[in-house]
């Protein structure tokens, strides 16, 4: 896979990197209800190639809905943003060595996305790249 950043603008790059299921451990409900301040274990595999990716000057942002819009949703269990990006903050810099932004909001300047839920089409093409 070619890794080279790929963008359309003077702003900074960026690789967004999936919480739940792909750099944590996604822990419920098997392991209890969800709660926004609680984060799983970490994966080793992808937190080792974030800090790979740090390692070679990639600007990395963890992409999740828990900074998304809250709304009447009940998973807010009455946690203020703020927080949750704290503590997302916390736990990253924890396990990856760094305190990484979250956001759930991307932008030209994402120029990859790893998460556990996608599925990558062609460019243009409108259908399924791989299986």
């Amino acid at each position: 896979m070619n890794r080279s950043p790929q963008y359309s603008s003077a702003e900074t790059p960026w690789i967004g990197v999936d919480l739940d299921g792909t750099l944590a451990e996604h822990y419920w409900p098997h392991k209890g209800p969800f709660h926004p301040l609680i984060i799983g274990s970490p994966i080793v595999p992808m937190v080792q190639e974030v800090r790979r990716m740090l390692a070679e000057g990639y600007v990395v942002k963890v992409f999740t809905a828990r900074v998304g819009v809250r709304g009447k949703s009940p998973n807010n269990k009455g946690v203020k943003l703020e927080d949750i990006r704290r503590e997302i903050a916390r736990w990253t810099e924890e396990h990856v060595g760094t305190a990484l932004e979250a956001t759930c909001v991307k932008d030209y300047n994402m120029v990859q996305l790893w998460d556990d839920r996608a599925v990558r089409v062609v460019h243009n093409g409108g259908t399924r790249c791989c299986d």
